[in-house]
């Protein structure tokens, strides 16, 4: 039956998560309370938020590479006793040189006067810091979008199971009747051994969609970053999740590419290729730092002509380099143009995607309220089945059909659920409104 086939399709998505353990706490939690709460404490999004941080500093870093350089330093040389003769004449007597001990105390200030790569750099580091900025609201939308399929899983797997109870107490009542009517001499027993077949299967199919509640709670808790034996109670209903104005109202919404965060990588991505051509321009530039330094004598030396202060500029023009620097401009400009059309099929292909999920959207939509339709209709007929069961007039393997039926509908219906839950949310994440 297709009931089972949508208890596998949630199987399998639950699968690797750790089982449940029992807490006496219990954590009740809306929709919107345990997308905060991932916000907040979902290992992911904090690793994206240091790593913006750490883009932050890299601007400050930047920026102090062009500020005024401060250092000082100290030494102490001892020459062990070494002598120096100096002689002004062949006739007159050597004289002597001693070395003795000096010690030095060295102050440097050095500024940037002019340099171009400084500047594009620092450019490129604040658009690196928008780029992990960017970054980290995309994986808080990741979050956002796992954390509500999840919360809809659960919904969804608590629906089911209580849709197989049930079908599960109708059919151990039927067959306690079915019993009673075979013990009486009025059917065969062999009825009872048929309906028995279809209480098992019931049974077998609550104790899946039991587990896969399990594993769909635990997928919550890895989310929420809790712990395995974490209890979670939800308190926003499938039916406040499932109305229909709200898939109606997002189908109305017209789709701005700015707002996907995609594309803002993309286009961020297409700057800083940008910015990377002026870089290496900028190495054809000159580069210009002045500097002060002032050296104070601690041992002095016998004979000293080194001056206390000295002030000086450093210019270093760049000449020729064979062909290094045209290359690495070349490969800028190939860049710019590779991010280019990135950014263009980046935004066809958005477009398009955009246009198949407000087509898949609007199609389960109509299937979902002719589902709803198919549930009612199968629930009547099955209640007539019943009744005709009863009285006897028809057999175990109509009964049997009917029920099939009702599960076939509810399975549909659940699966249709799903699926329009899951459209509407791609719909609402590619237009960054999570």
């Amino acid at each position: 039956m297709r009931i089972f086939k949508v208890i596998l399709f949630f199987m399998i998505l639950g699968l690797g998560l750790k089982p449940l353990y029992s807490q006496d706490s219990t954590m009740t939690l809306s929709l919107d309370k345990a997308i905060e709460y991932a916000l907040q404490n979902n290992k992911v999004i904090q690793n994206a938020r240091l790593s913006s941080q750490v883009a932050k500093e890299k601007i400050k870093e930047t920026t102090a590479a062009g500020l005024p350089q401060v250092n000082a330093s100290a030494d102490y040389n001892n020459f062990l006793g070494a002598q120096a003769e100096l002689r002004l004449s062949e006739s007159a007597p050597p004289a002597i040189i001693e070395f003795n001990p000096t010690s030095n105390f060295k102050f440097n200030v050095s500024q940037l006067v002019f340099s171009g790569s400084y500047y594009i750099g620092l450019q490129l580091s604040k658009l690196a810091s928008q780029l992990s900025e960017i970054s980290a609201k995309k994986t808080e939308l990741d979050v956002k979008e796992q954390v509500t399929r999840a919360y809809y899983l659960i919904l969804i797997s608590e629906q089911t199971l209580k849709i197989i109870e049930s079908n599960r107490d109708n059919s151990i009542v039927i067959l306690e009747k079915t019993k009673n009517l075979a013990n009486a001499g009025i059917i065969e027993k062999t009825e009872v051994s048929k309906l028995l077949v279809m209480v098992t299967s019931v049974e077998n199919a609550q104790k899946a969609a039991e587990r896969q509640l399990e594993m769909a709670f635990n997928m919550l808790r890895f989310q929420l970053g809790l712990n395995a034996g974490e209890k979670i109670k939800l308190v926003t209903s499938l039916d406040d999740i499932s109305q229909q104005n709200k898939f109606e109202n997002i189908l109305i919404n017209t789709f701005n590419i700015e707002n996907n965060t995609d594309f803002n990588l993309v286009l961020l991505q297409e700057k800083m290729r940008k910015s990377q051509i002026s870089l290496e321009k900028s190495s054809y530039l000159p580069t210009l730092a002045g500097y002060y330094s002032y050296t104070g004598k601690i041992l002095k030396p016998k004979f000293d002509m080194t001056p206390k202060n000295v002030i000086g500029l450093n210019l270093s023009v760049p000449i020729f380099s064979s062909g290094l620097r045209h290359s690495k401009v070349s490969q800028a400009k190939i860049n710019f143009n590779v991010a280019e059309n990135t950014k263009e099929l980046l935004n066809q292909q958005l477009t398009i995607q955009e246009k198949q999920l407000r087509y898949n959207l609007n199609n389960l939509l109509e299937q979902y309220q002719n589902q709803k339709i198919n549930i009612e209709t199968a629930k009547e007929v099955l209640d007539k089945m019943n009744l005709k069961f009863q009285q006897g007039i028809i057999s175990t393997l109509e009964l049997t059909s009917a029920n099939n039926n009702y599960l076939s509908a509810q399975s549909d219906y659940i699966s249709t659920l799903f699926q329009l839950l899951d459209a509407e949310l791609a719909l609402r994440k590619l237009n960054g409104n999570l």
